[in-house]
C-alpha cells in the first residue's frame, strides 16, 4: 500500500505529492513493452481500436482500462480479476522502494516532453491548488468510479501542468539528472513517440521536489473525469487512506509546452445535409472541395477572426462562421466572462446542439467526441452522420478561464502528448 469539482472559493493550499510504489509490467513476463501500451481510455478512437490493441499482446492496459463483456458490472469484475491474475502471474509487479517517477516523450519533429509521476493529495473544497477547465459527464465518472471501486487500482495518470518558469529549480534539477541515468524502461509506441521512465527514491531529493512543488498551482490538462472520479471515491473512505490520493503527472509547461489540440464531434443521428440546412440565416456555409488538410488551414483561418466550424459527413467539407449576432445573444449565457461566451465549444453547445440541431449532449447515442479529425470524418461518412471539426484553443484562454473559476464546455480542449497507459500503476491495495 502507498503512503500517499469546481472551485467555488478563492483559498489556495499547497500542491502535495507523494512517493509511492509503482505497479509495472515485468518487461521479460510480456511480448514488449510497447505491445501492452495503449492511449488513455477515452483516446481508443479508431474504428478497430479496442481489437487491435487487445490483439497487440494478451496483456495489453486496454483489458484493464476498457473491460469488454456483457454488462457494467460484469466488465468491472473481470478488470478486478484479470488484475488480481497479472499480479498473481508476475506479469505486473510492485517496485521494491516508494518513489516519483520522472517521464519523458520524445518525437521526431523535435517534441520533448517531461515531468513528474507521484500520489497527488486530493485537494479539500474550496482549496484551488489544481484548477479544472472543463465540465465534465456523470455518467463517465459514474463509470470509472465502478471500475476504481472494483480495482482500486489508478491505471493511468492525469496530466497536470504548472508553470516553474526557465531559471532551474529543485525540480528540474532532479528531473535533468534522472534523465542523464538509465532508464527503468524505455520504448517506442506504434505512433512514433518514444517513451522513458526513471524512479527518484532518496528522500532528500523528493523532499525538494516537494517542497519546490508545494508554491505552484497546477491546471487539469487532461483527466477531468477521472479527477472528478477521485474526488468522489476520497469522499466515500474515511481519512486517512489511499483514496486521499490519485496517481498524476505534473508538466512544468514553462520548460516543455504542451500541444493543445481540438476534440472533434459526431453528431450520429444529423446527416450533413439537414445540418447545413438548418444553419440557413443563423450562420454563414460555404463548401470548402478540398483535401482534409487544407481545409482545416481554411478553418483556422476563418477561426482567427470569429466562430467558426467545419462540417463534414458527405464527402466533402462545409465552412460555418459568422453566426447571427442576435442569435448568439438569445442562446449564449450572459454570466460569464466574454472569453468564455466567444468559445467556439460554447456556440456550439449552447447555440448550435442546443438551438440549432436540437442534439442532446448528454446521450452518447446522438454524439461522440473524438480526437482524431481524420477518424471523425471517417466515422460520419461512414453512418451517415456529421463531423463537427473545431479549432483548437490557446493555452493562456484555458488557464486564465480556470484562474477565474470558470469551466469551459466538456471535451473543448486536448492537451498533449497524453502519457501513455501501461508503463506504470499504482494499487491502492497491498
Amino acid at each position: 500500500m502507498d503512503t500517499a469539482g469546481h472551485p467555488e472559493a478563492t483559498a489556495r493550499r499547497d500542491l502535495e505529492l507523494t512517493p509511492f510504489r509503482g505497479l509495472r509490467y515485468d518487461p521479460d513476463r510480456v511480448g514488449s513493452l510497447a505491445a501492452v501500451t495503449s492511449p488513455p481510455y477515452d483516446v481508443v478512437v479508431r474504428p478497430d481500436g479496442l481489437l487491435h490493441l487487445e490483439s497487440a499482446d494478451p496483456h495489453n492496459i486496454v483489458r484493464l482500462i476498457l473491460p469488454q463483456a456483457a454488462t457494467p458490472t460484469a466488465r468491472d469484475r473481470q478488470a478486478a480479476r484479470t488484475l488480481r491474475r497479472w499480479r498473481a502471474e508476475g506479469i505486473l509487479t510492485t517496485d521494491p522502494e516508494p518513489g516519483l517517477y520522472v517521464y519523458e516523450q520524445r518525437a521526431d519533429d523535435g517534441l520533448l516532453q517531461r515531468g513528474v509521476i507521484g500520489a497527488l493529495r486530493l485537494p479539500e473544497a474550496g482549496d484551488r491548488s489544481v484548477l479544472p477547465h472543463e465540465d465534465v459527464m456523470p455518467h463517465v465518472v459514474a463509470e470509472r468510479a465502478s471500475l476504481m471501486r472494483a480495482t482500486a487500482a489508478n491505471f493511468e495518470p492525469l496530466l497536470l501542468t504548472y508553470r516553474g518558469g526557465h531559471a532551474p529549480t529543485p525540480t528540474s534539477t532532479a528531473v535533468e539528472r534522472a534523465a542523464g541515468r538509465p532508464p527503468l524502461l524505455a520504448t517506442t509506441t506504434e505512433d512514433g513517440y518514444r517513451h522513458r521512465l526513471w524512479s527518484i527514491t532518496d528522500r532528500r531529493e523528493i523532499a525538494e521536489i516537494q517542497s519546490d512543488l508545494s508554491r505552484h498551482q497546477a491546471l487539469i490538462a487532461d483527466g477531468h473525469h477521472r479527477w472528478a472520479t477521485y474526488r468522489e471515491l476520497r469522499a466515500e473512505h474515511p481519512s486517512p487512506s489511499p483514496w486521499d490520493h490519485g496517481l498524476v503527472l505534473l508538466v512544468d509547461t514553462a520548460r516543455y509546452p504542451l500541444r493543445v489540440r481540438a476534440i472533434h464531434r459526431l453528431l450520429h443521428d444529423l446527416p450533413v445535409a439537414d445540418a447545413v440546412a438548418a444553419l440557413k440565416g443563423s450562420f454563414r456555409v460555404r463548401r470548402v472541395d478540398a483535401p482534409r488538410a487544407e481545409a482545416l488551414a481554411v478553418l483556422a483561418e476563418a477561426a482567427a477572426t470569429g466562430n467558426a466550424f467545419l462540417l463534414a459527413g458527405d464527402g466533402t467539407y462545409h465552412l460555418v462562421d459568422h453566426p447571427d449576432p442576435e442569435l448568439l445573444a438569445r442562446t449564449v449565457p450572459a454570466d460569464r466572462p466574454a472569453a468564455w461566451r466567444t468559445l467556439d465549444a460554447t456556440v456550439l453547445h449552447s447555440t448550435l446542439l442546443a438551438h440549432v440541431w436540437h442534439v442532446p449532449e448528454d446521450s452518447a447515442a446522438h454524439i461522440s467526441y473524438i480526437h482524431d479529425p481524420a477518424a471523425t470524418v471517417e466515422k460520419a461518412e461512414r453512418d451517415g452522420g456529421t463531423a463537427v471539426l473545431m479549432h483548437p484553443v490557446r493555452e493562456e484562454v484555458v488557464r486564465e478561464l480556470a484562474r477565474q473559476g470558470v469551466t469551459m464546455p466538456r471535451k473543448s480542449t486536448s492537451f498533449g502528448p497524453k502519457p501513455a497507459s501501461g508503463l506504470v500503476l499504482r494499487t491502492l491495495e497491498p
